[in-house]
């Protein structure tokens, strides 16, 4: 029986799983770049709860795009592939300006916007920001900009003066996804964030899972310690919501209260 010899790979070609990749990155590219360009950019509304059971305290508001067939397209499916490009700051612009004019709308909503680290540089971004500080004051204060930790620890110097600046303007910032980056703890205590979201992964079957118990608990624990407010993201059912709320966090979120959704709640209300 002869030998198998693999077929070799053509220098710059890769293999055909890269080439896969790559194709389905371009296309990706392409949808969100034609998105933009259409102006069709949206937010999905996630209500943010008080353990306490005293209602919502504030909502996220998530980006989504609509394709061209007007499919509604989650960050999860683009975010990844857009963000180290100039696509990602558009998204970022795009996110907040629907989110200011969401608060225009609503003088009773506080929300909170995604943004990357490296808007702090794009110069629409911070003009965007900057006139809704200069000449709408009273927006600014019921904005939350939420900095995911893998995010704020790429130039954590930068994030904290610009942390600085606009706290003293009235804007609240919420350092997301903390447990699943690599914060070190004299970043945590120099950054003031004013509030933390606690990553899913740590509330999946909390009520039953001893570890995910000892880790929640000793993340709440650093949060109270800096004097941040502590929110759990993805509670999915009533027991680990209740095993969360004696545990002494002040918020929590996911799909046990609400999906994300296109059609702000406060308008479901305003039509009943």
């Amino acid at each position: 029986m002869g030998h198998f010899r693999r077929k070799p790979v053509e220098p710059g070609l890769g293999s055909p799983l890269d080439a896969a990749i790559s194709q389905r990155d371009r296309g990706t590219l392409e949808m969100v770049r034609h998105a933009l360009e259409r102006g069709d950019a949206l937010l999905a509304y996630q209500p943010v709860m008080r353990a306490d059971g005293r209602g919502v305290a504030f909502y996220e508001g998530l980006i989504r795009l609509l394709d061209d067939t007007g499919r509604v397209i989650p960050a999860r499916d683009f975010i990844t592939v857009v963000e180290e490009q100039d696509l990602g700051r558009l998204i970022d612009c795009a996110a907040l300006r629907l989110g200011l004019s969401a608060l225009r709308a609503n003088p009773a909503l506080r929300l909170s916007i995604n943004m990357s680290a490296r808007s702090i540089g794009y110069p629409d971004w911070m003009r965007t920001l900057q006139r809704a500080i200069r000449l709408q004051p009273d927006i600014v204060h019921r904005l939350i900009l939420e900095i995911t930790e893998t995010s704020a620890m790429q130039m954590p110097e930068i994030v904290q003066a610009f942390m600085e600046t606009l706290q003293d303007k009235g804007v609240s910032f919420a350092l997301d996804d903390f447990g699943a980056g690599q914060t070190a703890f004299r970043h945590l205590r120099r950054f003031c964030f004013d509030i933390i979201k606690i990553d899913g992964q740590f509330s999946r079957n909390v009520d039953t899972d001893p570890d995910n118990q000892v880790l929640c608990a000793a993340l709440i624990s650093l949060g109270r310690h800096f004097d941040m407010i502590v929110v759990v993201e993805a509670v999915e059912t009533d027991a680990e919501a209740a095993w969360l709320a004696s545990a002494g966090v002040d918020c929590l979120q996911g799909y046990y209260f609400a999906v994300p959704s296109i059609t702000p709640p406060w308008k479901h209300a305003a039509k009943t």
